[in-house]
């Protein structure tokens, strides 16, 4: 189908899930997270100014856009950030990111 792309997410748990994503309504990793029940806190809305909704890229990070210089300060103030780090409000979805794998890493206060 146009449009339908499949990702795998971790949650913290170790349970791994696929959902199937439209591409066409150009939603954030973190609103995808947030709409499918996953639990994100997202304090700040989506502005790169929390990290509360951290993820690491399993795969597929090449098809991602690269970090600006707001996402990569949020990530050097995390502990537990590494180089596969990503906040999901800055992860725009589009059809190149089909088998995307994301694991969820984001504080939960």
């Amino acid at each position: 189908m146009d449009n339908i792309i499949e990702i795998e997410i971790e949650d913290r748990d170790g349970t791994v899930q696929t959902i199937e994503v439209p591409t066409d309504v150009n939603l954030s990793v973190m609103e995808l997270l947030k709409a499918c029940d996953y639990e994100v806190l997202a304090t700040c809305g989506g502005m790169a100014l929390c990290a509360t909704c951290h993820v690491e890229i399993k795969s597929g990070g090449e098809n991602l856009s690269e970090p600006q210089d707001q996402e990569l300060d949020m990530l050097d103030t995390l502990p537990d950030a590494n180089d596969d780090s990503r906040l999901a409000c800055q992860l725009r979805l589009t059809n190149e990111n089909n088998g995307l794998s994301i694991k969820i890493r984001g504080a939960l206060q």
